[in-house]
């Protein structure tokens, strides 16, 4: 196929002619204004010597055509001009200066209080530990000033200790066979409760109490009787403590240590499990009666059950004196009234 017949054939094309319409501009020269710069800026120049310019141009005026709405004048401004207007920018007015500090550089350099930042929490904390110092030696002064003037265990000669139960210190001093006369002034006490006086039961009541209750020491009633005459105390309250004690030798320590009031470890006799043991169950009410009468009563001026048993048998003790009390109590209302069974 011959290309010639159907190739793309360029065609020459005809110059375009733009219509050229820019409107006839109107030309007005500005009247110069070189003279009344000048003036301006030698005007400048005298008030401020750092306001001179730095170099000079001619001035010349730029005529910029109008048209017929709005007509548009120019004015080159000179470099002097312009540079006035910076100086006046930066010299504004300053403020005061501060006040001058001194600083010694080699001297010490000033620091501040190591606590000061901590202030804030240290204050209260110092008077919070001083508070609780204070309470606790307010308790320990009042649980030193409430004891009791006996220790609970003191030393004997020949590093034993004795219970206050028994005198502490005092335990020789009461061991004497005869009754002791009182040492202190005994108040006068009376009613069903005082140990001092008159036997309130008789030997056949004690009797057929221990025969009742099954008691070892059953038929020893006239021995705990013929003690109590001879040292002053009534033997119904022999019988009381027997009781509570150890159910008349049924119970506790007592069936082996042949103790009428489970006495804790005295001189002169044998010591086992902190209790005093004897060989016979008359030696045990013995030792009794001599403890109420030598030490309780014409030692330490106690003749009442009340008064008896915070010392006899103390809290401290793991003892709780007001049951004690209120059970001794009760048996000698029962063998007071002629009864054999506390109920």
């Amino acid at each position: 196929m011959a290309s010639g017949s159907y190739a793309r054939k360029s065609l020459p094309q005809e110059p375009i002619e733009l219509e050229k319409r820019i409107p006839a501009r109107a030309t007005r020269e500005l009247p110069p204004l070189t003279q009344e710069l000048e003036d301006e800026d030698e005007e400048f120049s005298t008030g401020n010597s750092l306001t001179k310019p730095i170099y000079s141009r001619d001035r010349t005026t730029r005529v910029i055509p109008t048209t017929q709405s709005m007509q548009t004048t120019t004015k080159m401004v000179s470099p002097a001009r312009t540079r006035r207007i910076e100086a006046n920018e930066y010299f504004a007015p300053t403020p005061a200066p501060l006040p001058r500090r001194i600083v010694n550089e080699y001297g010490p350099v000033p620091q501040s209080a190591p606590l000061q930042r901590h202030q804030f929490w240290l204050r209260p904390w110092v008077i919070c530990v001083f508070c609780v110092v204070a309470s606790l030696l307010v308790l320990i002064s009042a649980g030193i000033f409430q004891r009791s003037d006996e220790e609970r265990l003191l030393h004997y000669g020949g590093g034993k200790t004795y219970d206050i139960q028994v005198g502490g210190k005092l335990a020789s001093t009461w061991q004497t066979d005869e009754p002791l006369p009182p040492k202190v002034a005994i108040k006068p006490q009376s009613g069903p409760y005082v140990v001092l006086g008159k036997p309130t039961v008789n030997a056949t009541l004690i009797n057929k109490v221990l025969s009742a209750y099954h008691s070892p020491a059953a038929g020893k009633g006239q021995s705990l009787y013929d003690l109590g005459v001879k040292y002053g105390i009534d033997p119904a309250f022999a019988l009381a403590f027997f009781m509570h004690e150890s159910t008349f030798g049924l119970k506790g320590e007592a069936s082996g240590s042949l103790s009428l009031g489970n006495i804790r470890c005295i001189p002169n006799f044998r010591c086992r499990d902190n209790f005093a043991w004897f060989d016979t169950w008359e030696d045990g009410f013995q030792e009794w009666y001599k403890l109420m009468r030598n030490l309780y009563v014409a030692q330490w001026g106690l003749t009442t059950v009340d008064q008896i048993i915070p010392t006899y048998a103390p809290a401290a003790d793991h003892n709780d004196e007001s049951a004690y009390i209120n059970s001794l109590k009760h048996s000698l209302d029962t063998w007071h009234a002629g009864q054999i069974f506390v109920r």
